[in-house]
């Protein structure tokens, strides 16, 4: 196979991303089978959800920072590799919470060596003077992913149990090592005179990326949050509404989540015709408002708490690709693996934090059973994401 390069090569490692995200919320698709089946409290499952942001956080620094010096294209390697190996130990080895743990925070890991250096790699090899388009389009493709791995989880788990369900997905990281392999021509990095290995003091001294930075930190919270708890949400809501436990509450955390593509697309071209800082302060307080809210629907028709679900996931990625591409923009070239770097660290460091938050709440009022529960639940998802617009507000401001 020939190495692609331009559109084609954005196309192509945007699937590979894909690729490497199927079996990611395997865990929390089958988050109530887990805890009945692994006896384990919610914040027990808060912490298996989140646990892979953790293996992320502690691993992208490195990673990225290594991208400054070596291809970005070996990073993704190893990580499709260990991506792979991660996934399917999950499957047949993980049977409660430390096990579960483990092979979860491995995954993270695996994560962190693909999905920024894949990134890493179409910016390396984009001509273009404005390159938040193709960034844009490949952070908004995780929103793809992830409804992809809700829905492959719930209807493989339904046909063959979650052990062969979540190996079979491990098939598609390996695809992602395979395209890496074949489509993406090899490429040192520009030598960057003068920068160390894990120096990371040019990001912080750099007010304007920082801003961009501590709003994805927010961004990460919110979102990781909600997809770790929103299958359990929507069967709390079915099971209010008399439905019987929310049979689709899968299919529809995967339609969730793919409005995310669209909506991470529109918001980053909304933020270049009307200025990316106070775009993404409208759209991120619009989504901490809803957020807010949402906790006190479950008693409504389910019909309407679905339909108000889906407006939300419209608010909460709408921001995603403007993010990213206001942080690579504003980086300083010769550290923009490290920018990227600390980016990717602090959003994973508070997605690690928000499962883990929402099930602490859950816990303290009362369990999944009880609507003060999951009104507790989404408050401090919602203050989690108020803390985004106001870092862009105090640091965005050019001096």
């Amino acid at each position: 196979m020939k190495p692609l390069s331009g559109r084609a090569l954005v196309l192509a490692m945007a699937i590979g991303e894909v690729g490497t995200l199927l079996p990611n919320l395997a865990f929390a698709a089958l988050t109530p089978l887990f805890i009945a089946e692994w006896q384990i409290s919610n914040a027990e499952a808060g912490w298996i959800a989140g646990i892979s942001a953790f293996g992320y956080m502690a691993a992208v620094p490195i990673l990225m920072s290594l991208t400054d010096r070596i291809d970005a294209r070996r990073v993704f390697l190893a990580g499709a590799a260990l991506t792979v190996f991660s996934h399917l130990g999950f499957a047949a080895a993980a049977h409660g919470f430390w096990t579960g743990l483990f092979w979860r925070g491995l995954s993270g890991i695996g994560l962190a060596g693909t999905y920024m250096p894949g990134l890493k790699i179409l910016t390396d090899r984009d001509t273009a003077a404005d390159k938040s388009r193709s960034v844009s389009f490949y952070t908004a493709t995780y929103s793809v992913g992830v409804s992809l791995s809700y829905l492959l989880t719930g209807l493989l788990t339904a046909a063959y149990g979650w052990q062969i369900g979540i190996g079979l997905l491990a098939l598609g990281p390996l695809a992602a090592l395979l395209i890496a392999s074949f489509a993406v021509a090899p490429k040192a990095p520009a030598p960057a005179e003068g920068h160390r290995l894990l120096n990371f003091r040019p990001v912080f001294a750099n007010r304007r990326a920082l801003a961009y930075i501590l709003a994805y930190g927010a961004h990460g919270f919110e979102l990781t949050a909600v997809r770790a708890w929103l299958v359990a949400f929507l069967a709390f809501a079915a099971l209010r509404a008399g439905m019987g436990g929310g049979h689709s509450a899968t299919a529809i955390a995967a339609l969730f989540s793919v409005i995310g593509l669209p909506a991470s697309v529109l918001g980053n071209e909304l933020a270049l015709r009307f200025g990316r800082r106070l775009v993404l302060i409208a759209i991120m307080s619009v989504s901490a408002a809803t957020a807010a809210g949402l906790g006190f629907v479950a008693g409504l028709p389910y019909a309407v708490v679905v339909g108000l679900i889906l407006v939300y996931a419209v608010t909460l990625t709408a921001d995603s690709g403007a993010l990213t591409a206001g942080a690579v923009a504003t980086a300083a070239p010769e550290a923009q693996g490290a920018t990227i770097a600390v980016h990717s660290s602090v959003g994973f460091a508070a997605a690690f934090l928000g499962p883990l938050a929402v099930g602490i709440a859950l816990d303290a009022g009362g369990g999944q059973g009880a609507p003060m529960a999951w009104a507790m639940a989404f408050i401090v998802i919602a203050l989690g994401a108020a803390l985004g617009p106001l870092a862009l507000w105090l640091l965005g401001r050019e001096r």
